[in-house]
């Protein structure tokens, strides 16, 4: 049930109403205890709804160095020594308690979301339980992992193999989806045995906090799950890629960072996964619906005000129906969107998180603006409701030479381009470095299997505007990563796999 709030009321005062205020942690938590920091320094978190340049100030955590992360290191690998011996059945219990606890208290943990986040309520809530579903699928999972007997060429000879966790797991996690991207990735890493020391962006800390107790609630032995905030980001980041003990890291973040990270964790040669940025096309085709493809772009475009790897980017709208359908979705947008606090009834969609994205979003509008886009609708930001609220803008007549159509924006900006030819579109569309989601609606079955095959992305929704789930393998191509998470496929690169020769 959706808790209601004045605009009056600070982050402070909402989190009073909690309905479990032990899910609300300051400390880091190493080896099955909660910790301060050894030079007691902290950090402090907002909530990017703020107004007027007052800000709003949610909690005050402890921040955690280089140094302590060796210490939870040290801690996790210990009890990787005893958990990876454990059977499969038992961490699905594990998980499931998990998957149990975070749907007991859903409300708190989506009230959490939007105050560390902005997101509205609606869309946190939906993120507490996409992020408890990954629990679930991954319990289903432990205790189905199994090895092989191939046949050798040599009769006197069995060839086993036998899959086994690959040890201590760095998690270094985004701001966007502040549980749901540690879940996706602890999941799959207990499910098959590893342990993990989890760094949670310096935004959105709480969460991930919460995630711990729950954790510590559900019965995991000491040092299978550590998390330790800090706003030693990138020193931390460094630490934890050329740590040894450390045998693979799962990041989600920028491309930018990502190769940094990458090239850090070569002295180790470190089993990666990385999930990058997007530059996400949604492409609609002549003899599309074109009421489901209004529909299918705003999900894809303006879920979390645009602020998802996975938002579309780039719109590409075949000449013959440009006109009806950027019409109905001017009209559509305007109908049913409303900008506002998350926390308050009726809001779709919140701020950006910091006056970075603010700055970033503007800079596209006005970029495009002076080249000769068309403003269909919004353009402005809106300090009237908070520092870090932009409308939700439409841009029309968008061209290549524009910074929007190679730049993702991360941030709540549709830009509609036109095209004319399938061939067309498809050389405009995998023009991007970057390859992670992409999006087209079409009516004719030949045209979903060629451009499904064409189009140079890991994740393809067609005729739909929503793809994330726990069965999807969630992965891009190019300098949008490598790697599955989710999914069959999500366990694999938590797991090497031993052969062993038999002599009969």
């Amino acid at each position: 049930m959706l808790k209601v709030f004045t605009r009056s009321a600070s982050s402070k005062q909402v989190l009073t109403q909690f309905k479990n205020k032990e899910l609300l942690k300051f400390k880091g938590y190493v080896n099955g205890k909660w910790l301060e920091s050894n030079d007691k320094a902290t950090f402090k978190v907002y909530n990017p709804a703020q107004k007027d340049g007052q800000s709003d100030e949610i909690a005050e955590v402890y921040s955690f160095s280089p140094e302590e992360y060796g210490t939870a290191i040290e801690a996790a690998q210990t009890s990787f020594n005893s958990f990876k011996k454990t059977t499969g059945r038992y961490r699905s219990d594990l998980l499931l308690k998990l998957y149990d606890l975070m749907l007991k208290y859903e409300d708190d943990l989506a009230t959490l979301i939007v105050l560390e986040n902005g997101k509205p309520y609606a869309d946190a809530l939906g993120e507490v339980r996409y992020a408890a579903s990954f629990f679930q699928w991954f319990a289903e999972a432990a205790p189905h992992v199994t090895g092989d007997v191939i046949q050798s060429a040599n009769a006197s000879a069995r060839i086993l193999t036998m899959k086994q966790p690959i040890g201590v797991c760095g998690i270094l996690t985004p701001w966007n989806f502040p549980s749901a991207m540690i879940t996706r990735k602890l999941g799959a890493a207990i499910a098959v045995g590893c342990t993990s020391v989890i760094k949670p962006a310096s935004e959105t800390p709480l969460s991930a906090l919460s995630l711990a107790y729950l954790a510590h609630e559900a019965g995991f032995p000491p040092g299978v799950v550590n998390v330790l905030p800090t706003s030693e980001t990138s020193m931390v980041g460094k630490y934890i890629c050329e740590h040894p003990l450390i045998k693979k890291v799962s990041f989600t973040g920028s491309t930018n960072v990502g190769k940094l990270l990458m090239n850090q964790s070569s002295s180790t040669l470190k089993k990666l996964t990385f999930e990058l940025g997007g530059n996400a096309p949604f492409i609609v085709f002549e003899g599309s619906d074109i009421d489901k493809a209004v529909d299918g772009a705003i999900k894809a475009k303006f879920r979390s005000s645009g602020q998802t790897c996975v938002c579309a980017n780039r719109i590409y709208v075949h000449e013959s129906i440009y006109d009806d359908f950027a019409a109905k979705f001017v009209e559509k947008v305007q109908q049913e969107t409303i900008l506002g606090n998350g926390l308050d009834e009726n809001v779709t969609h919140g701020p950006v998180i910091h006056d970075r994205s603010l700055a970033k979003v503007e800079h596209h509008v006005t970029d495009a603006l002076d080249k000769g886009a068309k403003l269909l609708l919004g353009g402005k930001a809106r300090p009237d409701i908070g520092d870090y609220f932009h409308e939700l803008t439409i841009l029309g007549d968008v061209t290549e030479d524009m910074a929007i159509a190679s730049e993702e924006t991360f941030g709540p900006v549709a830009p509609l381009f036109k095209f004319k030819t399938e061939q067309e579109v498809l050389e405009r569309a995998n023009s991007a470095d970057v390859g992670l989601a992409g999006y087209f609606y079409s009516p004719d079955i030949s045209q979903v299997f060629r451009v499904a095959e064409e189009l140079e992305v890991g994740m393809i929704g067609v005729n739909t505007g929503s793809i994330s789930e726990a069965a999807l393998p969630f992965g891009g191509v190019k300098e949008s990563g490598f790697g599955r998470e989710g999914s069959k496929y999500g366990l694999s690169d938590y797991l090497v796999v031993k052969s062993v020769v038999v002599g009969v």
